[in-house]
């Protein structure tokens, strides 16, 4: 019989796009104001796959991806999507730009054989997690490279967003190595998902 054992440290990921680059900006503040400092950030890619957000979100948009220095766990998943759903109503209310959405994000994370991201929708191909929130395997790496699913996003098949993952792959290589969870108690910010962050 299999004996339960913690999940092995993840690398989070959080996915920011909007048309305002001050938007972006406000998002990477804004996570590291609360997470800690991010260790990779990928270019601007422009949002041209498919038109669904434009009536809340206008025309134009881009999307970047921030990747935090720090490991956690997949565990705290949904507490990260509840946290970033707050952040968005947050920067909606303050921004006063026209569109009733100018800002989207949507955490995950990345583990050295797949990227999860969560949502508030259920599907056939996601699990409920917590809190009202699911989790999906949008890719997943195999023989050296990156792999789509039938359902997966089809900005997350292109070859752009596959290397800047490589890149955050090989960043948790390197941490798994040798880095851990900060504990309870220890000085400085806690990891995404803890108990502190759980509660904005």
């Amino acid at each position: 019989m299999g004996q339960p054992s913690e999940p092995t440290p993840v690398l989070p990921l959080l996915a920011a796009f909007s048309r305002h680059e001050a938007a972006l900006q406000w998002a990477r503040a804004r996570v590291e104001a609360a997470w800690g400092p991010v260790a990779l950030e990928s270019p601007r890619f422009p949002f041209e796959h498919t038109a669904y957000y434009e009536a809340v979100m206008g025309r134009g948009l881009r999307k970047t991806f921030f990747a935090l220095a720090r490991l956690a766990s997949p565990a705290d998943l949904a507490a990260w999507k509840t946290t970033t759903n707050a952040w968005e109503q947050e920067y909606a209310a303050a921004a006063g730009h026209e569109e009733p959405r100018p800002l989207n994000l949507d955490p995950g994370y990345l583990a050295l054989g797949k990227l999860v991201l969560a949502s508030t929708k259920d599907f056939a191909h996601r699990i409920y997690l917590d809190r009202g929130i699911y989790a999906e395997i949008t890719l997943y790496y195999k023989k050296h490279q990156w792999r789509h699913h039938e359902w997966t996003f089809p900005d997350y098949r292109s070859e752009a967003y596959h290397q800047f993952f490589t890149e955050c792959r090989a960043y948790l290589q390197r941490q798994l190595r040798g880095a851990r969870i900060r504990e309870p108690g220890e000085s400085g910010p806690q990891p995404p998902g803890s108990d502190e962050e759980s509660l904005m």
